[in-house]
């Protein structure tokens, strides 16, 4: 009799445990969409670099090899961020902090390399780069979550000290992504703060004061001669890309015809003309969204759109739902730095902002970005997995 009645009890205790289970607490429709939008982003990666690599005679499928490969140690590397408790990240901030700094500077030393025009990588050997200033991207939100998520006592928000200590230690790594020049992640960098800021309760003046500077900012860089002859280029062919279709235009004019050119559904997988015809430079990369719009037509490109607007929606409510402030600024953060990036990339693409050199999240080719982009997702994971304060 005894054991009769000892393995109902079994079978709720295993139940009891399985719904406390932390795989079952995790957000499954953030991770669902993630691996959505990486598979998209593979085919569309194989279908930029497939022709050329058939013509230059190389294996058709070695960047999607790299690009599976990229995403492989991505997710390794996200799972490892999900397994750790967000908020041992207060400690150890200060270190990822300083990590990113040091790549940063190893970048302009003799170990750096140039690409496109910005000396951003350091070459590992076997085609693969490291672009640290992707992990910087991290390592600013994490640190700006530790200072301006422990108000001092009697404060509700951050204070002045605190504030521009943020915006000091802020300063240094934009600094140098700058000195490469890459001036679309200082861009990034820009938004992550400003948008910290607005969420941490800092008052509006300093807000404000930070959009304006940024603003005034521009305009000296600008007057100042302080961009690259090639940036002002591409500023220059946003305002008119049709002044110089064959020289500073020529990106953006033809990462126009190439997305409009596709109408509703798209001429078909593996059919675009512009993606067959190499018109666009940088198509995995960079402008790897007019692969879809080409290919894939309107449908297609609202797809992957709307896809990453739900991987924004998950971040805010799991920011709204936080255990703490710590919490909600990290991931704050990281939306602020996955929307503006998205923005930035989509936007270039159809011509309503300038050409800065940001991938598309989790849809372009590139190892540091993906593996970035995912710690990213592991750190919202982490802050939803402990979003009760007693676990």
């Amino acid at each position: 009799m005894i054991s009769g009645y000892a393995r109902p009890l079994e079978g709720r205790s295993w139940l009891s445990r399985l719904s406390d289970s932390p795989l079952r607490r995790l957000d499954w429709t953030l991770i669902c969409v993630t691996a959505v939008l990486t598979a998209i982003g593979s085919v569309l990666v194989f279908s930029a670099t497939r022709g050329g690599l058939s013509e230059a005679g190389a294996d058709p499928y070695s960047y999607l090899k790299k690009h599976l490969f990229n995403i492989a140690v991505g997710a390794i590397l996200g799972g490892v961020t999900v397994a750790l408790d967000y908020r041992l990240l207060r400690a150890y901030a200060p270190i990822v902090y300083a990590a990113a700094c040091v790549g940063l500077v190893v970048v302009l030393t003799p170990l750096g390399a140039t690409i496109n025009g910005s000396h951003s990588w350091i070459t590992l050997g076997g085609g693969f780069q490291l672009q640290p200033s992707e992990f910087a991207k991290v390592g600013m939100v994490v640190l700006l979550a530790m200072i301006l998520g422990e108000p001092r006592d009697g404060e509700v928000g951050p204070g002045r000290r605190d504030i521009l200590l943020a915006l000091g230690l802020a300063a240094l790594p934009a600094g140098l992504v700058m000195l490469q020049p890459d001036l679309g992640t200082t861009m990034v960098f820009g938004a992550v703060v400003i948008g910290m800021l607005a969420v941490c309760g800092a008052p509006k003046r300093w807000v404000l004061g930070l959009l304006g500077g940024a603003v005034t900012g521009a305009f000296m860089v600008w007057w100042l001669h302080l961009l690259k002859p090639y940036q002002i280029n591409r500023f220059t062919a946003f305002a008119d890309p049709s002044k110089d279709p064959q020289g500073a235009g020529y990106n953006a004019e033809q990462a126009r015809i190439a997305v409009g050119s596709g109408g509703f559904f798209g001429k078909g997988l593996f059919h675009g003309e512009q993606t067959i015809g190499h018109f666009v430079p940088e198509q995995h990369t960079d402008f790897i969204f007019t692969v879809a719009g080409e290919e894939l037509g309107f449908v297609g490109a609202a797809l992957i759109t709307a896809l990453l607007g739900v991987v924004l929606w998950r971040g805010l409510r799991i920011a709204m739902q936080a255990a703490d402030l710590f919490g909600l600024l990290v991931a704050s953060g990281v939306v602020c730095w996955l929307a503006f990036q998205t923005f930035e990339n989509i936007g270039m693409t159809v011509g309503i902002m300038p050409i800065t050199g940001l991938p598309l999240p989790f849809v372009s080719y590139g190892g540091s970005a993906t593996f970035a982009n995912m710690i990213a997702v592991g750190l919202l994971e982490a802050v939803h997995l402990r979003h009760n304060p007693y676990e």
